[in-house]
């Protein structure tokens, strides 16, 4: 009998670049596109804005900044003013470094940070984590090579770890996190003054050390932005230096060829046809509008957690799911993988009605039952730009950082929310709420079973 079975090596038919694309096909294409590459755009433009930082130190006063290859660290919470970055934490002290891995690996200076949890979120362009370098892993202290995937030189001794990009253009996010005390402010100073990175040439095997303390202000330029900045601009996403340096420096995931395809020949008939050129910004404004403004709503992220709040999904590990990655680079970029980090959020009360400074809330845990984390937790109020609400107390969120919380009489504890305080008695409780619509998000981190396996629900927000 004569097989049918199609020959192993097919040839498989690329689309025709004279093609003439009409109207119906380009926005089915490009609105894909947007979808699938808005996190990306953002991760390149972020990259170029914070690189060209001249050295180490503070962009603006207020965020860590340094030239390609290295990273700045605070010395302290994230200053409630930044807004380079939506959903900040004010649990940890943060860093940030951008690099192009392929160029040249970077070596990054783990201290030793004894029983203090501590993670280095690593970050390729897809916006997922790549290696394993934290306490939640057993990380020991020393020197850890971060490599691009094509780079194909020796590791030197001294080496303690690899970890490989799946992507050139790769970030990295460490936190450390810090009692709310001047003790231990004082405490963490000389470990995250270890917290350094540089190029492999500049490897000696000598701890390095830098006094972010009194690390250089560096002027940002530009106005300042009452929400976060703004980092894809629909005018601009399918220029060349945009969507088309995204298909250039992020290779396919498996089953992702054919749809490259498809975009490419996009970009080539936009190239050809200022008209069809044209059609693409308006689809991206319209996009942008229609389909990346919605993720903002927390409702649109992750998935039910019980009493009208959502949990994170996939976060940092999304590989095909595009949803909640486009979710996640809205609304929240930048979070940690879940063994590192669950995320609990909401923009409702208990009864699905939005969260406004004109009301007063409570969020009771009872006894025993507050976030079963290894590391630890906290509840934080943002204003509805996802942003730091500044207030008098200086307090944005609480939870494990917090040495004087006041418990009830059977264990439980009871954090209060709203525009005016809940009492003298009550105060040390109180996250101050701006006027108007705001969300609650809490955040686990290193969780226990109940965490991971999804079986602890947040309390229901209830109105006073």
């Amino acid at each position: 009998m004569t097989s049918t079975r199609p020959p192993t090596e097919a040839k498989l038919t690329q689309p025709d670049p004279d093609a003439v694309l009409h109207e119906g096909y380009i926005r089915a294409i490009a609105q894909m596109a947007y979808v699938w590459g808005w996190p990306m755009v953002n991760m390149v433009n972020r990259r170029a804005a914070i690189t060209q930082a001249p050295h180490p130190g503070l962009l603006d006063g207020v965020l860590p900044a340094a030239p390609r290859g290295q990273i700045g660290m605070l010395h302290n919470y994230i200053d409630p003013a930044e807004t380079f970055v939506t959903c900040p934490n004010q649990d940890v002290v943060y860093g940030l470094g951008f690099f192009s891995l392929d160029e040249e690996p970077v070596v990054i200076q783990v201290p030793d940070f004894g029983d203090r949890f501590w993670v280095y979120a690593l970050y390729d362009a897809r916006t997922n984590q790549f290696g394993e370098i934290g306490k939640p892993y057993g990380s020991k202290s020393g020197f850890y090579l971060l490599a691009g995937p094509n780079w194909k030189g020796d590791v030197p001794a001294g080496i303690a770890g690899v970890a490989r990009s799946t992507t050139e253009l790769a970030n990295a996010i460490p936190r450390v996190f810090l009692d709310d005390t001047d003790e231990d402010r004082k405490a963490i100073q000389p470990l995250i003054n270890q917290v350094v990175a540089y190029p492999l040439s500049q490897f000696d095997g000598k701890m390095k050390t830098i006094d972010w303390a009194t690390a250089p202000n560096i002027p940002k330029p530009g106005p300042k932005s009452d929400g976060e900045t703004k980092w894809v601009i629909p005018d601009k996403f399918f220029d060349k230096d945009q969507f088309g340096a995204v298909l250039q420096i992020v290779p396919p995931l498996p089953g992702e060829e054919a749809m490259y395809a498809q975009f490419r020949a996009l970009m080539a008939a936009a190239d050809k046809d200022p008209a069809i050129k044209q059609q693409l910004v308006k689809i991206a404004q319209e996009s942008e509008e229609t389909i990346i403004k919605p993720f903002f709503q927390w409702k649109h992220n992750g998935k039910a957690a019980g009493n009208n709040w959502n949990r994170s999904v996939s976060n940092a590990q999304t590989g095909l799911d595009y949803f909640n990655r486009a979710g996640t680079s809205k609304s929240n970029m930048f979070d940690n993988r879940p063994t590192e980090t669950q995320y609990f959020y909401t923009d409702v009360d208990g009864e699905g009605k939005q969260l406004s400074g004109a009301s007063s809330y409570s969020v009771t845990f009872p006894a025993g039952q507050e976030p079963p984390v290894n590391g630890f937790w906290s509840l934080t109020l943002y204003n509805d730009r996802h942003l730091f609400h500044p207030n008098e107390l200086n307090r944005y969120s609480l939870g494990t950082k917090n040495k004087n919380l006041k418990r009830n009489d059977d264990g439980s504890l009871t954090l209060y929310v709203g525009a005016k305080s809940p009492g003298d008695d009550k105060k040390q409780n109180w996250l101050p709420a701006p006027d108007g619509n705001f969300s609650l998000y809490i955040r686990a981190y290193w969780g226990k079973e109940g965490i991971t396996g999804g079986s602890w629900q947040p309390p229901a927000v209830k109105r006073t």
